[in-house]
């Protein structure tokens, strides 16, 4: 599935012109865009199927919510999907932005609940090996770089600030994230490469369910 460059024309006008007058006098334009990016999350979700198991799905809105935000312009200039992995066993999630000078995959815990957070921090307390070798991997340091995330100033509380893993053990959230040119989401290939993303991305996610459904001592909490 190849997408047409059309897409990235639209986006840039809007984000030249994000006021509702325009998007009204261009809302054609933009359901066809928006079924495009649909049918390609969709077929990303098919694809993935094969080798995960995901719970959900969803193409975000491209109307902003305004209330509680600084910034009043209505629309997000992006076409973006979101993938949920299913049950208590996986956990995590990957998330697909197409956007001029900004398309990502990005794949990890973006909101992880305080009993998860300590759990992963503990772990990397207690052994930070398996997640070093995991980062340290040609392909996925190429692909990836280092986990991405917020993180705390210090340590946090009950943790040593001096811990050799203090690095991971700071983070809010733990996520890894690759970026594609304008040039690449329009290539045949683009698929195929966000498709190898999420299969290079797999050892993270399957040593944090392995993680996050056990205990310090390996036993199952499931």
């Amino acid at each position: 599935m190849q997408l047409k460059k059309g897409m990235f024309k639209f986006l840039k006008d809007l984000d030249e012109n994000n006021n509702r007058e325009w998007f009204t006098k261009n809302k054609d334009t933009y359901l066809i865009h928006h079924e495009a990016a649909k049918a390609f999350f969709q077929a990303v979700r098919d694809e993935l199927d094969k080798t995960d198991l995901i719970e959900k799905h969803r193409t975000y809105r491209i109307y902003r919510d305004v209330r509680f935000s600084k910034d009043k312009l209505p629309y997000n200039p992006r076409f973006a999907g979101g993938y949920v992995r299913a049950t208590a066993k996986l956990r995590g999630g990957y998330y697909l932005q197409l956007m001029p000078g900004n398309s990502l995959f990005a794949g990890g815990f973006f909101s992880p609940n305080s009993d998860d957070t300590k759990r992963i921090r503990k772990e990397f307390e207690f052994d930070d090996a398996p997640m070093r070798k995991i980062m340290k991997q040609k392909k996925f340091k190429e692909t990836f770089g280092g986990l991405q995330g917020h993180e705390v100033k210090t340590a946090p509380r009950g943790f040593d600030i001096e811990h050799k893993a203090i690095d991971l053990i700071k983070k809010k959230q733990f996520y890894f994230e690759t970026t594609f040119t304008d040039k690449e989401v329009f290539s045949p290939e683009f698929f195929d490469e966000v498709m190898d993303a999420f299969k290079t991305i797999r050892p993270f996610f399957n040593y944090m369910s392995d993680v996050l459904t056990t205990n310090l001592n390996g036993e199952s909490i499931i």
